[in-house]
């Protein structure tokens, strides 16, 4: 069996915690690219990345192995290798602090606030518990084991070290990791709970929402109602299965939406400097036994749902 050849070595550094973009230089059998800035004309015409890649092969910012400055006038190399930083407009501050609940030599694992991006992603690339955390605590080859949703507030694991990445995600591919969440919804008093809901959740690129579909289950959450007050509950649920937004479907299909969700039972777009009315999810216990030092572990987020407390504050904000 031949053994693939790992890609080099990036010679760029982070910048904010941000992993530069690699970028492999397809086949040209046909000739069609004589040079570089050809090729990457070709490949961003029709889009904002055109003007910004134009603008990085110019200043000297588009490097090849070794460090070596790539100018759009060098010959077209297919299979070469080139790295560049993305030029990005300023993001806004999301005004949460993410808690460190556990850091060893291996594992980090941290209490997320809402609004924060877990991880880059479309226009959220610098402001991502990634990022700051990568810059702040110094870890530069900090990666994510797992993704929290940006909506959602509550634990997440990060691995420390390049090579334990795979046994810690390792972890949630064999569902080795018990998860459970605290959420706020309406109450039913005709639903009987607990129940197991159980279901088929597809989501489609480019489609905001996740649908339940025809066809065997590929989705199982265990639903609680832990207590009720005036109208509204506070839930315990227990995923058996990781599918996108998984538990928010569940839910409404239960008819109990999650209070503050913007995209189920409704798509809506509230601002991205909007901070009222957070979606009322918490991811609150992850347990599982750590791959790498056979020590059990169980943490619980100190977050709290605030609607259940203070409706009112969660209304009108921070």
């Amino acid at each position: 069996m031949r053994r693939r050849t790992p890609p080099p070595t990036s010679p760029l550094p982070q910048r904010a915690g941000i992993d530069p973009v690699r970028l492999r230089l397809p086949p040209d059998p046909d000739g069609t690219w004589r040079d570089l800035g050809g090729y990457l004309t070709d490949r961003y015409a029709g889009t904002r990345g055109a003007e910004s890649m134009a603008r990085l092969l110019s200043a000297g910012r588009v490097l090849g192995p070794g460090g070596r400055v790539l100018r759009a006038e060098d010959p077209y190399e297919p299979g070469a290798y080139l790295w560049f930083h993305r030029d990005m407009e300023p993001e806004p501050r999301v005004p949460f602090a993410v808690r460190v609940v556990h850091r060893d030599a291996h594992l980090l694992v941290v209490d997320k606030p809402h609004f924060l991006a877990t991880t880059p992603r479309g226009s959220h690339i610098t402001e991502t518990a990634l990022a700051r955390l990568r810059e702040e605590l110094a870890l530069p080859a900090l990666s994510p084991a797992h993704r929290l949703d940006r909506l959602t507030a509550g634990l997440v694991m990060f691995s420390v070290r390049p090579e334990d990445r795979g046994a810690y995600q390792g972890l949630f591919e064999r569902r080795e990791v018990r998860k459970e969440y605290e959420a706020l919804a309406p109450v039913d008093p005709g639903l009987a709970l607990p129940r197991t809901v159980r279901s088929r959740i597809e989501k489609v690129r480019g489609v905001i929402a996740a649908a339940e579909v025809p066809g065997p289950p590929n989705a199982e959450t265990r639903v609680e109602l832990l207590a009720a007050r005036e109208g509204l509950g506070r839930y315990r649920l227990v995923p058996h299965t990781g599918r996108t937004h998984q538990l928010r479907v569940h839910m409404n299909s239960l008819g109990l939406p999650l209070l503050g969700d913007p995209v189920y039972p409704r798509v809506t777009e509230p601002a991205p400097d909007d901070y009222r009315r957070p979606l009322q999810l918490l991811a609150r216990v992850l347990e599982f036994t750590d791959p790498v030092t056979g020590a059990p572990h169980r943490f619980e987020s100190t977050r709290t749902l605030r609607a259940w407390e203070d409706r009112p504050g969660w209304e009108t904000g921070p």
